[in-house]
């Protein structure tokens, strides 16, 4: 049996077959031709980083992870809901172990990003910052030892979606698999930190939030227990918005600004109630938009769906929009409009 022989070109079939392709040593010419003109790319790119127009963050210190941020998160939820997410097999035995193993990586990765984010202030501001790993570490430990009382809150949660939705079939699905519940988790954790004065950290989390739920929370927003969303895409709560205990939002509501005030050198005011105040027992339906900081809806009121307000609701009122006038028409041929029907409707 003869091995088959590799194929080669000699000079003059070398010419033949670039004529009828593309040969391989023109394309290598062509591809570095190309890539010879990034540096020019590349210096045009640095020459606009000395431009104020532009935003750059070198020769600063460090900036908190948008990665890291996710990964404190992933491990709040490993402690608040433990054996859900992350690792699994926990048992009695060795619950203690496992909480303590995450709460001790938690509060390292938790102490060096906080440090992060009040280094990055003091630097923004022109201050020197003289005791910031101090500080990081301190808040952190703050924040931990809040988490049995997140726990105790989010269970409140977690009760209120199993009792508001008749579709969840327990409460292992609402932990799992709501968004609204997952939202709300990263608010609370959120909320924490922004209590305790953590600079961008909480905002990188709720936003992170916001990018895989659909559900825009500030983490400056007061919200009460058993809090639910049902579905939740398109809800917005602004900063200074107040929400009471066991209030109920369904998707697409918001809870937002009227106007932005200025000052008399024409800045935002960005320290003034700006967002609605709902008391306990609200419900707002779909599509519905609150807007206004003295804006109050009053305890157990009831707000339908695409509704537009902007003055306050005394408490046990319920307001709906006017039924809309529908046109019915009949339409002959089971549905299939002749051309002479369809013009005649026009």
């Amino acid at each position: 049996m003869t091995r088959k022989s590799k194929l080669t070109l000699g000079p003059e079939s070398c010419k033949e077959h670039c004529a009828a392709e593309q040969c391989p040593s023109k394309e290598q010419d062509q591809v570095a031709t190309i890539r010879s003109q990034l540096p020019e790319v590349v210096d045009r790119i640095v020459a606009t980083c000395e431009n104020r127009n532009c935003f750059e963050h070198v020769e600063a210190e460090p900036l908190p992870s948008r990665r890291r941020a996710v990964s404190i998160l992933d491990s709040c939820r490993e402690i608040i809901f433990p054996g859900y997410f992350g690792r699994q097999g926990i048992d009695r035995v060795n619950l203690r172990y496992r909480i303590g193993l995450e709460v001790s990586e938690l509060f390292d990765l938790l102490a060096a990003e906080i440090a992060n984010a009040i280094r990055h202030e003091c630097t923004r501001h022109g201050h020197i910052c003289q005791h910031c790993e101090e500080s990081g570490q301190e808040k952190a430990l703050l924040f931990i030892q809040q988490l049995p009382e997140l726990r105790a809150l989010l269970a409140s949660d977690v009760h209120a979606a199993y009792q508001g939705d008749p579709a969840a079939a327990g409460y292992d699905e609402i932990i799992f698999s709501y968004p609204g519940l997952h939202a709300i988790t990263i608010y609370r954790i959120a909320h924490a930190l922004y209590r305790l004065e953590v600079p961008i950290l909480p905002r990188i989390m709720t936003e992170h939030a916001h990018s895989i739920t659909g559900i825009d929370i500030h983490p400056g927003a007061r919200i009460g227990r058993s809090f639910f969303i049902d579905h939740g895409t398109g809800v917005v709560i602004g900063q200074t918005a107040v929400l009471g205990t066991r209030v109920k939002l369904y998707q697409g509501v918001t809870l937002g600004a009227l106007a932005f005030r200025r000052d008399e050198a024409g800045q935002l005011e960005r320290h003034t109630k700006r967002h609605p105040t709902l008391e306990d027992d609200v419900t707002v339906y779909a599509g519905s938009t609150i807007l206004g900081g003295e804006t109050v809806i009053g305890a157990r009121s009831v707000i339908g769906g695409n509704i537009w307000l902007t003055h306050s609701v005394p408490p046990d009122t319920k307001v709906v929009l006017n039924p809309p006038e529908l046109v019915y028409k009949r339409q002959p041929n089971g549905g299939q409009s002749s051309p002479e029907v369809a013009a005649a409707d026009k």
